[in-house]
């Protein structure tokens, strides 16, 4: 049976710069923006191409603000997304080769830190483990 990731939750201290931050440097699709109630605002913002959204609001995560760690956004060419973005005004790490892709990294206006990858063209070899024999 299959099981997707859709919905991945983004802590934030204040909903509309971050909204901001997503949807017009990144370019993320602001899919849904609604209060709730006074305890509660749901934020969904989705990559272009993602089936995956995140949300970010307010009474949406007991999370700290900045705690969300090593999100990962795979891309096909990760040198003219990161020049794009940071001609947005994206303060981006410049793309290093780590064997099993190229990155760029970069961090929210709270912290939370994202890579985009690019997939390496060629498949990597995982060297087999040779099996002992129990004696």
């Amino acid at each position: 049976m299959d099981m997707k990731i859709e919905l991945v939750n983004v802590p934030v201290t204040d909903v509309d710069r971050a909204k901001a931050f997503y949807v017009d440097i990144l370019g993320f699709s602001p899919d849904f923006d609604q209060v709730i109630s006074a305890e509660l605002r749901f934020v969904q913002l989705t990559p272009t191409g993602s089936a995956c959204s995140i949300v970010i609001g307010y009474g949406t995560t007991e999370m700290t603000p900045g705690s969300q760690k090593g999100l990962l956004m795979v891309v096909d060419d990760v040198t003219a997304l990161r020049a794009e973005l940071v001609g947005r005004g994206l303060n981006a790490s410049e793309v290093t080769d780590e064997g099993w892709g190229l990155f760029s990294r970069f961090s929210d206006p709270d912290g939370n830190t994202w890579a985009l990858q690019q997939l390496p063209t060629e498949a990597i070899e995982v060297p087999q483990q040779q099996e002992t024999a129990n004696a």
